[in-house]
Protein backbone atom coordinates (compact mmCIF):
# COMPACT_ATOMS: atom_id res chain seq x y z
CA UNK A 1 0.00 0.00 0.00
CA UNK A 2 3.00 2.27 -0.45
CA UNK A 3 2.18 5.61 -1.99
CA UNK A 4 -1.50 5.54 -1.05
CA UNK A 5 -3.13 7.77 1.51
CA UNK A 6 -5.89 6.64 3.84
CA UNK A 7 -8.70 9.14 3.74
CA UNK A 8 -10.29 9.46 7.15
CA UNK A 9 -13.58 11.05 8.05
CA UNK A 10 -15.82 11.34 11.06
CA UNK A 11 -19.41 11.96 12.01
CA UNK A 12 -20.23 14.52 14.67
CA UNK A 13 -23.09 13.43 16.96
CA UNK A 14 -23.58 16.48 19.20
CA UNK A 15 -27.03 17.23 17.80
CA UNK A 16 -28.15 13.63 18.42
CA UNK A 17 -26.85 13.73 22.01
CA UNK A 18 -28.64 17.01 22.64
CA UNK A 19 -31.90 15.52 21.37
CA UNK A 20 -31.44 12.45 23.58
CA UNK A 21 -31.25 14.87 26.52
CA UNK A 22 -34.35 16.83 25.41
CA UNK A 23 -32.22 19.79 24.45
CA UNK A 24 -33.54 21.29 21.21
CA UNK A 25 -32.04 24.78 21.07
CA UNK A 26 -28.38 25.67 20.76
CA UNK A 27 -28.94 28.47 23.27
CA UNK A 28 -29.57 25.83 25.94
CA UNK A 29 -26.00 24.60 25.56
CA UNK A 30 -24.24 27.95 26.08
CA UNK A 31 -24.80 28.28 29.86
CA UNK A 32 -23.88 24.63 30.43
CA UNK A 33 -20.58 25.16 28.64
CA UNK A 34 -19.97 28.38 30.63
CA UNK A 35 -20.49 26.50 33.90
CA UNK A 36 -17.55 24.34 32.83
CA UNK A 37 -15.27 27.24 31.88
CA UNK A 38 -15.91 27.17 28.13
CA UNK A 39 -17.01 30.61 26.93
CA UNK A 40 -18.18 30.45 23.33
CA UNK A 41 -20.23 33.06 21.51
CA UNK A 42 -23.78 32.08 20.56
CA UNK A 43 -22.66 31.91 16.90
CA UNK A 44 -19.82 29.50 17.74
CA UNK A 45 -22.12 27.30 19.82
CA UNK A 46 -24.59 27.25 16.92
CA UNK A 47 -21.84 26.18 14.49
CA UNK A 48 -20.59 23.59 16.98
CA UNK A 49 -24.04 22.01 17.03
CA UNK A 50 -25.09 22.38 13.39
CA UNK A 51 -21.77 21.87 11.57
CA UNK A 52 -19.09 19.23 11.81
CA UNK A 53 -16.16 20.97 13.51
CA UNK A 54 -12.73 20.78 11.89
CA UNK A 55 -11.01 21.91 15.10
CA UNK A 56 -12.18 21.34 18.63
CA UNK A 57 -10.36 22.20 21.84
CA UNK A 58 -9.90 19.38 24.30
CA UNK A 59 -11.45 21.61 26.98
CA UNK A 60 -14.64 21.93 24.89
CA UNK A 61 -14.68 18.19 24.20
CA UNK A 62 -14.31 17.38 27.91
CA UNK A 63 -17.07 19.88 28.79
CA UNK A 64 -19.44 18.30 26.25
CA UNK A 65 -18.65 14.84 27.63
CA UNK A 66 -19.42 16.09 31.14
CA UNK A 67 -22.67 17.77 30.07
CA UNK A 68 -23.99 14.68 28.30
CA UNK A 69 -22.33 12.09 30.58
CA UNK A 70 -20.67 10.47 27.59
CA UNK A 71 -17.25 9.69 26.16
CA UNK A 72 -15.55 11.24 23.10
CA UNK A 73 -16.56 8.07 21.21
CA UNK A 74 -20.20 9.05 21.66
CA UNK A 75 -19.55 12.46 20.08
CA UNK A 76 -17.09 11.55 17.32
CA UNK A 77 -17.49 8.49 15.10
CA UNK A 78 -14.41 8.02 12.91
CA UNK A 79 -14.43 6.06 9.66
CA UNK A 80 -12.19 5.31 6.69
CA UNK A 81 -13.57 6.60 3.41
CA UNK A 82 -13.92 4.10 0.59
CA UNK A 83 -10.88 4.10 -1.66
CA UNK A 84 -11.39 5.56 -5.10
CA UNK A 85 -10.39 3.35 -7.97
CA UNK A 86 -7.44 4.60 -9.99
CA UNK A 87 -8.35 6.28 -13.26
CA UNK A 88 -8.19 3.96 -16.24
CA UNK A 89 -6.71 5.02 -19.57
CA UNK A 90 -10.18 5.28 -21.10
CA UNK A 91 -11.43 7.55 -18.28
CA UNK A 92 -9.31 10.55 -19.21
CA UNK A 93 -10.71 13.13 -21.59
CA UNK A 94 -8.09 13.75 -24.25
CA UNK A 95 -8.43 16.58 -26.69
CA UNK A 96 -6.47 16.11 -29.88
CA UNK A 97 -5.25 19.38 -31.33
CA UNK A 98 -5.09 19.79 -35.07
CA UNK A 99 -1.52 20.69 -36.03
CA UNK A 100 -2.61 22.96 -38.85
CA UNK A 101 -4.37 25.21 -36.33
CA UNK A 102 -1.34 25.67 -34.11
CA UNK A 103 0.51 28.99 -34.40
CA UNK A 104 3.93 28.88 -35.97
CA UNK A 105 6.92 29.92 -33.97
CA UNK A 106 8.24 33.32 -34.99
CA UNK A 107 11.75 33.53 -36.43
CA UNK A 108 13.63 36.74 -36.08
CA UNK A 109 15.93 37.29 -38.98
CA UNK A 110 18.47 40.07 -39.06
CA UNK A 111 17.96 41.84 -42.42
CA UNK A 112 21.52 43.18 -42.38
CA UNK A 113 23.80 40.55 -40.86
CA UNK A 114 27.20 41.70 -39.67
CA UNK A 115 26.38 45.43 -39.37
CA UNK A 116 26.06 45.53 -35.57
Amino acid sequence: MAGTTRRLGYQWHLRRLMAAHDMWKTTELTPLLRERGVNLSPARVYRLVTDTPERLSVRTLVALCDIFDCTPNDLIEPYVEAARRPAAAGDAVVVELRKELRPQRARIVDPEPGKH
